[in-house]
């Protein structure tokens, strides 16, 4: 039987699909001129991916013969990430880049064999877990292989040991982030790591892309908690952190952290874990303008105290009100920027940080908007992906973008992808958050809805091309959380330098000599 995933022509569970609300349907009009046209995916049915090649190797003798599928449906639902390029060529049964086979390994040591037998052969594998990459990172550059294989990891789904003493727990790479936290939560402990990808991305893929959360500002990003993991690699194994912070030489688990499948495959992370947080309180703040409201966040994230939860919207965002998702289409014209506070710990704790926070807030400009906001947001916090389906099928090209710099300079990279992206695509709407924040600085996360057009993945590709120079040469990284993929390889390549991109290469000669791991990502010059 075919592997039954996430919705494949789109986000997430296909019952939870929903038409676009005539109240946003009425925004899009106004704003962007566009007028409803059905836009329906080809049916599943009558995709033909490629012919598949025969995989070397013998790869049922490592895995069991059911564990290897070849049948179309499998090989669509493996096919690409789910960027808005990706949603919009699938959705017009372009399959191009399919896999020949998908692999289902069940043990590390599985997952060795089947690397080494790929090695031997010169098999590319691609690693999969949630399939939620938006920038690439399942497009692998594989000409010149025998085969392409996706190695889905969703076999290795298990919460292997938790050690409440040390307060860690180590998880399996396929574990989805849902059934992660229900078994943490059993046992009376939270991960703490809710990024926008909750519902269908998974452990290996929270490590391999250093995915932060949107408690970031509580709890951490995904790399501060990993206390140690185990990659496998076709040259071996590799197992890091032993300790929780250690002297001895560079860490390597920061080599392993972010490396997005080219240098092996995750098969288990060891994460430090919290207790379950008594009381959960979540408010919202407005602020005259987006500088004002950035000022102030930052004197939260220098001198404290932090919320656990701490976002600001722009004017725009804030406008269209895609700052209170479970409530979008309710325009906002009172004018002002949205920021949303969280708050989790225990009911003694709770209180307290959160009268302190006010006294901040209220000092700079802050107007408390009651609790409402912010239940708003955490109801639809996972909505968004589900709302670019929607807009996909009303002729509009919604796509996201981000970046993160310092306090300093973070004025002049909002005002260079805004004035970037409004260049690019006209008469479109450009809307930007603040939702992970540092004592030296924080991200932006830029959201554009522009009419679709002729062409609209060509027309996003030069965009994000254009985008992604000016966040160079504006000083900005080129990812604070989506990752590097195929699609910010050569921009990560100007940023890390030449002699960075040699020190990569090195690694992934040493740790993949055959370059079968996940060709074209990440490292520039493979392929």
């Amino acid at each position: 039987m075919p592997i039954v995933d996430m919705l494949w022509s789109g986000w997430g569970d296909p019952e939870r699909a929903e038409r676009l609300p005539e109240s946003v349907a009425g925004l899009l009009r106004e704003l962007l001129g566009v007028h409803a046209e059905p836009a329906q995916p080809v049916k599943l049915a009558e995709i033909e991916p490629p012919p598949a090649r025969p995989v070397p190797g013998a790869l049922e003798d490592v895995v069991g013969e059911e564990h290897v599928r070849a049948d179309a449906e499998t090989r669509i639902r493996h096919t690409r990430g789910k960027s808005t390029p990706d949603l919009l060529r699938i959705r017009g049964g372009d399959a191009g880049g399919a896999p020949d086979a998908v692999v289902l390994p069940g043990s590390h040591d599985e997952v060795a064999a089947v690397l080494a037998r790929c090695a031997e052969h010169r098999v590319a594998v691609v690693p999969f877990g949630g399939g939620t990459s938006v920038v690439g990172g399942l497009a692998p550059e594989a000409g010149g292989y025998a085969a392409v294989i996706a190695l889905d990891l969703r076999r290795l789904d298990r919460l292997v040991g938790l050690d409440p003493v040390s307060r860690t727990a180590t998880l399996e790479p396929g574990l989805r982030a849902p059934r992660a936290e229900r078994l943490l939560n059993e046992q009376g402990y939270t991960l703490g790591h809710f990024p926008q990808s909750f519902e269908w991305a998974s452990i290996g893929g929270f490590a391999a892309a250093r995915s932060s959360g949107q408690a970031s500002a509580g709890y951490g990003r995904f790399d501060e908690m990993v206390a140690g993991l185990t990659l496998a690699t076709p040259s071996g194994t590799l197992e890091a952190g032993r300790a929780p912070k250690s002297a001895a030489g560079p860490d390597l688990r920061q080599l392993v952290l972010g490396s997005e499948g080219a240098f092996g495959v995750i098969t288990d992370v060891t994460v430090r874990i919290r207790p379950l947080p008594e009381t959960r309180v979540y408010e919202g703040w407005l602020f005259p303008s987006f500088s004002e409201g950035v000022t102030a966040v930052r004197a939260l994230a220098q001198d404290g105290p932090l919320p656990t939860v701490l976002r600001l919207s722009d004017e725009t965002e804030t406008m269209i009100g895609l700052a209170r998702p479970d409530e979008l289409g309710e325009r906002n014209d009172a004018g002002g920027c949205l920021a949303v506070c969280g708050y989790e710990g225990t009911a003694a704790e709770v209180p307290d940080r959160r009268a302190k926070v006010r006294a901040v807030l209220t000092s700079l400009g802050g107007a408390y908007q009651g609790e409402e906001p912010g239940e708003s947001w955490v109801r639809g916090r996972f909505s968004a992906p589900y709302l670019r389906d929607a807009l996909l099928d009303v002729g509009v090209l919604a796509e996201t973008l981000e970046t993160a710099g310092f306090w300093s300079n973070l004025s002049r990279l909002y005002d260079a992808v805004r004035l970037t992206l409004s260049r690019e695509l006209p008469s479109s709407v450009v809307m930007c958050h603040v939702s992970h924040v540092y004592p030296a600085g924080a991200s932006l996360y830029f959201t554009v809805v522009t009419a679709q057009g002729e062409r609209p993945v060509e027309r996003w590709r030069d965009a994000k091309a254009a985008v992604s120079d000016a966040i160079i040469e504006a000083g900005g990284t080129i990812s604070h959380h989506h990752g590097v993929g195929v699609d910010h390889r050569d921009w990560y390549a100007r940023e890390a330098g030449p002699l960075g991109v040699a020190v990569l290469r090195a690694v992934k000669d040493r740790l993949d000599p055959e370059g079968i791991m996940n060709p074209g990502v990440l490292i520039p010059g493979e392929g």
